[in-house]
């Protein structure tokens, strides 16, 4: 994923689902290339690429949601 669209994820008012090697994560705060994560399932807290995110949908609909 690149920042910007990390970004518009984290200011949207839906709820978009981004996936960290696999695993449903919450971005918790930005800072260029990396964001800090929390892990849905466990709480924990990582801090990893932008790059390395993948959006996963919309949850509660279909697909992606367009920013």
């Amino acid at each position: 994923m690149d920042p910007e669209k990390a970004q518009k994820i984290v200011e949207s008012l839906g709820v978009v689902e981004v996936l960290y090697n696999g695993a449903p994560v919450w971005i918790e705060n930005l800072d260029g290339e990396d964001a800090e994560v929390r892990y849905l399932e466990t709480g924990d807290h990582l801090l990893v690429p932008v790059a390395e995110l993948v959006e996963g949908g919309s949850i509660g609909g279909e697909g992606t949601l367009e920013l």
